[in-house]
């Protein structure tokens, strides 16, 4: 005899077809009569906590999600299913009636949701609801072929390499999710460039967006740059000053090295998140603002807690929505092409014929460590473009240091050195010629054959995506 869990388990074994819905098992599940009325137009894939979801949605393409949403959810619940937004699919809500009572579950609904079915499930109208749902869906898949995603700009954000085109992703992601966002790495990083593309992808575009780095206000003026002050608050104060936070009023403020926020100023940001008010110093009066906060930093912020350097109700609160950004060294194959980026925006501003990089120069790039990341090698390559005194740049007009460099490769061989170099270089190539493996073999000076060779040779182009005719393949 079956039990209901052996019913389950068998059911949920159907093949993946064209129309997939997923079932997040937070809470409440429909009832098995429901699922077998979805069963025959729909593949049902549970899964069982966020972490599993964005992993399958990693490897399957969903068209819709169900979610439980429980009537007494608390803000922490959700925070977490804010997370929800990350995955590329229609998200239809499913609460008891009572759940639109709750302040979170209205506020979820409005971020994330396409829609929202109360309990108990009624089979018919939860197909109209998820078939409208499902044609929402696929709306997106013909602008996609009109105006393909890479030609949709984002800023100055330049690069192609796979870390890169993550950011890329997650920047879409959290920018139609009116939440804090948490923007990490090392400096030099692109942070603030990061936080610009966020609010230019975003509902608050037409609003303010104001970066401030909390670590370069002196100390004791920190408090009245970020909230403002009453004429007569302290002295000196001859007039009233509006605020940071307050100037970026329907628009996005930026708290760069957020780490370096005094403990005693962070308990004021986090009543500004609460309550989405400020109190300028001197006054007593509360102003509500509708402003979005990212704060970026490059420090371990969840270690600073531990320490008690960082306060972790205001961690959380900040850390909603979170964007890695992968150091300059890790990103494969874009070192050359932000080189080429930089140096057409610079030589601009030089009289001369300036026409690029000599070979030695690129090949010293890419063994250059970058500790300081884009950052400084926009600053390398706008002083090479000033100073260089020939056609091309070459490597003592970057200025790098030789030994700095050398450690970048610490306990390679020298095969190991010579096929990272080579590969990085057939990287930038097929990026530069937008994949076209014609253009891309005259310009290493290869036949196509070879490049074909060095193609598998480096695992490019593996995943079977190279056209018959050898045009082009899509290097990822």
């Amino acid at each position: 005899m079956k039990t209901p869990e052996t019913e389950s388990r068998e059911f949920f074994q159907v093949p993946l077809p064209k129309k997939s819905l997923v079932l997040l098992e937070s809470g409440v599940v429909p009832s098995l009569s429901v699922l077998e009325a979805l069963k025959d137009e729909w593949a049902i894939v549970p899964v069982r906590s966020l972490e599993s979801l964005k992993k399958y949605s990693r490897k399957e393409k969903v068209d819709v999600g169900l979610a439980y949403l429980p009537a007494d959810m608390t803000e922490k619940k959700y925070r977490d299913l804010l997370s929800l937004s990350e995955v590329t699919c229609r998200w239809i809500a499913l609460l008891e009636p009572r759940g639109l009572g709750n302040f979170h579950v209205l506020r979820l609904i409005q971020n994330v949701c396409h829609d929202f079915h109360l309990l108990p499930v009624d089979p018919d109208r939860l197909k109209v609801v998820m078939g409208h749902a499902l044609g929402m869906a696929r709306i997106p898949l013909l602008s996609d072929q009109a105006v393909p995603e890479e030609s949709v700009p984002l800023s100055d954000l330049v690069g192609r390499s796979p870390a890169m085109q993550e950011v890329v992703r997650r920047i879409r992601k959290v920018a139609s999710v009116d939440a804090s966002v948490l923007i990490t790495g090392e400096s030099g990083t692109g942070k603030e460039l990061v936080a610009r593309a966020i609010h230019e992808q975003s509902g608050r575009r037409r609003g303010p967006f104001i970066a401030i780095n909390c670590g370069a206000i002196p100390y004791n003026l920190i408090q009245s740059e970020l909230f403002g002050y009453e004429k007569g608050a302290f002295t000196g104060a001859a007039s009233r000053k509006i605020g940071h936070i307050e100037s970026a009023h329907t628009g996005t403020i930026m708290l760069d090295e957020i780490g370096d926020m005094p403990l005693e100023l962070q308990v004021n940001l986090l009543r500004v998140l609460e309550t989405g008010k400020i109190l300028r110093v001197g006054s007593s009066l509360e102003i509500p603002v509708d402003v979005r906060i990212i704060a970026a930093t490059h420090k371990d912020l969840e270690k600073a807690c531990r320490e008690g350097r960082f306060r972790e109700d205001l961690f959380y609160r900040l850390n909603v929505l979170k964007i890695p950004l992968p150091p300059l060294r890790s990103r494969e194959g874009d070192i050359i092409a932000l080189a080429q980026h930089f140096f057409r925006k610079f030589s601009t501003e030089r009289v001369g014929n300036l026409k690029g990089f000599t070979p030695a120069a690129l090949r010293e790039m890419l063994r250059y460590p970058w500790p300081g990341n884009v950052r400084e090698l926009i600053n390398k390559v706008q002083s090479a473009v000033l100073m260089s005194d020939g056609p091309f740049i070459r490597p003592e007009d970057l200025g790098l240091d030789a030994e700095e460099g050398s450690s970048r490769s610490h306990g390679e061989t020298l095969r190991e050195i010579k096929n990272r170099v080579e590969r990085e270089i057939i990287l930038a190539t097929l990026h530069r010629n937008n994949n076209n493996v014609n253009l891309s073999s005259r310009h290493l000076g290869v036949t196509r054959t070879t490049l074909y060779a060095l193609l598998k040779k480096y695992g490019l182009g593996a995943d079977g995506r190279v056209s018959a005719e050898g045009e082009e393949t899509d290097v990822r």
